[in-house]
């Protein structure tokens, strides 16, 4: 397999946030997150460790891109279903991936 192939066989999609909840169960401090990838993939769970910058109040309503063509991983009493796509900061905090314009929900990083 190419490097391009490789790159081309992760199934990368723009969802919105729909529901977001504390996850004090996690190893690390984490959010769960539900998503909405549109009516092709429909809503997902994630648990995410983004609380250096996130609060579950004020991601409901954001755009992520998440990889969700990965198998589910158990994580806690939850099963994540999908892996958001974040960086990290100077100090070591997950800043989220986010498209900078309005695209449909479900559409597919090229």
């Amino acid at each position: 397999m190419t490097p391009l192939e490789g790159f081309a066989a992760v199934e990368m999609r723009v969802g919105r946030v729909v529901r977001a909840a504390p996850f004090p169960e996690a190893r690390k401090p984490a959010i769960r997150l539900w998503i909405d990838f549109g009516p092709e993939i429909g809503e997902k769970a994630s648990s995410a460790q983004i609380t250096a910058h996130y609060t579950p109040e004020n991601l409901v309503g954001q755009h992520v891109i998440a990889v969700v063509n990965f198998p589910p991983r158990q994580i806690g009493p939850m099963m994540s279903e999908v892996l958001v796509l974040g960086l990290s900061d100077a100090d070591g905090g997950i800043v989220l991936l986010a498209p900078d314009r309005a695209v449909p929900l479900g559409a597919r990083v090229h």
